[in-house]
C-alpha cells in the first residue's frame, strides 16, 4: 500500500492507529482515562511546553499525552481521520456541534468586530449570533442567497465598518430551505475587506452536506464546521461537533477549547470512529433514496413546493453554484404542504415509519416542523423573508427502503 494513495473510505478503517501500541487490538480501544503517566519529570515538562505554546515542536517530535482535556488517543485518531475527507491540515472535535460553532466564533471575533452571516441559519447558530455575540459587543450583518458579490460588498461598506469585518460565516445549503451560497464569492468578499495583518476569515457550516458531498476548503473557506451528531455520527446515538482548517487556525481553536473544556470525550470519539467506517455507504444510500422521495412529492397534489437541490433547473441562478460546489444533491429536503400549520401537523402526526424528531443525517428518516421547532426562535419577520412558512416540513431521508418511505408519506398525505 506504500505505492498506492488510498481513498478516504478505505483509510477510515485504520488511519492513524497502530495496533502494536494497544496489545494488537484490531480496533482502537476506548482510552477511558482522565490523565496519563509520564516516564520521567523531564517528559512532563516538555509535553506542557508544547501544549501551552512555550516552544516550537522539534523535528520528528510527537506531542505527548498529558490529560484528556488536552489530548486523548481516541480524540487524536478521530481528528486525523476527519481531515481526510476535506483535505484539511488539522481538526478539532467537540462534544456538540454548537460547541464547535460557539468556540470558533469566540476565538476569531472581538468586541467591535463585524460578523457577516448568511441567512437562514440553523436555529441554534442564529440564536448564538443574534443574542450572545451581540452581548459581547460583536456587530452582525446578514446577507441572502439572492444578493450578488457587489451587493454584499456595498452592504458591508454602508455600515462604515468594513475595516472591522472579521469573519464571513455561512451555512450552505441553508437549513431548512436548501438555499445555496457561493463559497468562492464569500472568500472574495473576505479578501476585499482584508488589509495587511487584518484578515477576514470564511467559516462554513457544512453539516447539511457532510464530509462527502461538499468540500468548502477547496473553494476558499478557511474553516469548516460540522455538527458531527448528524452524518458523521449517523446513528442518533452521539452528540458531537468538529472544526477543520489549517494547523495554525485549528491550533488557535484548540487552545480556546482547552480552557473552555469543550473537547469530546473518549467514548464520543470512539463512537464517531465506528461511524466513519460506514459514512460513504450510508450517505450514498440516503442520497439515492432522497431523489426518489423528492420526485414523488413533486407530483403530489397536496404538496405545494419541494425544496431539493436535485430539482434545480439550469435557468435557476442557484444551479451554477450547485454544479460548481456540490458532488451530490444530498439527502435533505423540505416541502410545503397545501394549506398551513394545521395541515403540516396533520401529516407529521400520521407518519408511521418516519420518526417525528429533530436532527438529521441519521440512518432513520426524520421529519419535523421548522417554523415551530428547530427555527422557533427565528423572528416572524425573518421567517417570512426567508420562506420558513407554517406549511413547511423538513425531511431527513434515511437508509430505509425508498418505497417504504414513499408509502409512509403517501398515507400521511392522504390523511391531510
Amino acid at each position: 500500500m506504500e505505492n498506492r494513495p488510498l481513498q478516504p473510505e478505505s483509510l477510515m478503517m485504520s488511519y492513524g492507529y497502530k495496533p502494536e501500541l494497544s496489545e494488537g487490538s484490531l480496533k482502537c480501544p476506548i482510552f477511558q482515562t482522565s490523565t496519563f503517566v509520564f516516564k520521567k519529570a523531564e517528559d512532563g515538562k516538555a509535553f506542557f511546553q508544547l501544549a501551552y505554546g512555550q516552544r516550537e515542536k522539534l523535528p520528528g517530535e510527537v506531542p505527548g499525552l498529558i490529560y484528556s482535556r488536552l489530548n486523548n488517543p481516541d480524540l487524536e485518531i478521530l481528528e486525523d481521520r476527519l481531515t481526510l475527507w476535506d483535505r484539511a491540515e488539522a481538526c478539532a472535535v467537540f462534544e456538540s456541534g454548537m460547541s464547535a460553532i460557539s468556540t470558533t466564533l469566540m476565538e476569531f471575533l472581538r468586541p467591535g468586530n463585524l460578523l457577516l452571516f448568511s441567512a437562514p441559519l440553523y436555529g441554534g447558530s442564529d440564536h448564538f449570533i443574534k443574542h450572545v455575540l451581540t452581548r459581547m459587543g460583536v456587530e452582525i450583518l446578514p446577507f441572502y442567497a439572492h444578493e450578488s458579490e457587489q451587493e454584499v460588498i456595498r452592504k458591508v461598506e454602508a455600515t462604515g465598518k468594513g475595516d472591522k469585518l472579521a469573519m464571513v460565516y455561512l451555512e450552505t445549503p441553508a437549513n431548512p430551505t436548501n438555499a445555496l451560497f457561493d463559497i468562492e464569492v464569500c472568500a472574495n468578499i473576505a479578501r476585499h475587506f482584508s488589509r495587511g495583518e487584518h484578515k477576514a476569515y470564511v467559516a462554513v457550516d457544512n453539516t447539511y452536506m457532510g464530509p462527502l458531498w461538499q468540500h468548502p476548503l477547496k473553494h476558499g473557506a478557511d474553516l469548516v464546521l460540522y455538527s458531527a451528531t448528524k452524518y458523521i455520527g449517523g446513528h442518533s446515538d452521539v452528540v458531537a461537533g468538529a472544526c477543520l482548517g489549517s494547523k495554525e487556525l485549528i491550533g488557535r481553536v484548540k487552545v480556546l477549547r482547552t480552557f473552555l473544556g469543550s473537547m469530546a470525550g473518549p467514548w464520543t470519539a470512539w463512537l464517531l470512529m465506528r461511524s466513519l467506517e460506514t459514512l460513504k455507504v450510508r450517505m450514498e444510500q440516503q442520497a439515492a433514496n432522497a431523489q426518489q422521495v423528492a420526485r414523488y412529492l413533486a407530483q403530489h397534489p397536496k404538496v405545494a413546493r419541494v425544496y431539493y437541490l436535485g430539482m434545480l433547473q439550469e435557468q435557476d441562478p442557484q444551479y451554477a453554484i450547485y454544479k460548481k460546489q456540490l458532488l451530490s444533491p444530498g439527502a435533505m429536503l423540505s416541502f410545503d404542504v397545501q394549506g398551513g400549520e394545521a395541515e403540516a401537523f396533520s401529516l407529521l402526526n400520521h407518519l408511521k415509519l418516519i420518526k417525528l424528531a429533530v436532527s438529521l443525517g441519521s440512518t432513520e428518516s426524520l421529519a419535523q416542523h421548522p417554523a415551530t421547532m428547530t427555527h422557533a426562535d427565528v423572528s416572524a419577520e425573518d421567517k417570512a423573508r426567508l420562506g420558513i412558512n407554517p406549511a413547511m416540513v423538513r425531511l431527513s431521508v434515511g437508509v430505509e427502503n425508498a418505497d417504504d418511505i414513499i408509502w409512509d408519506l403517501q398515507q400521511a398525505l392522504e390523511a391531510v
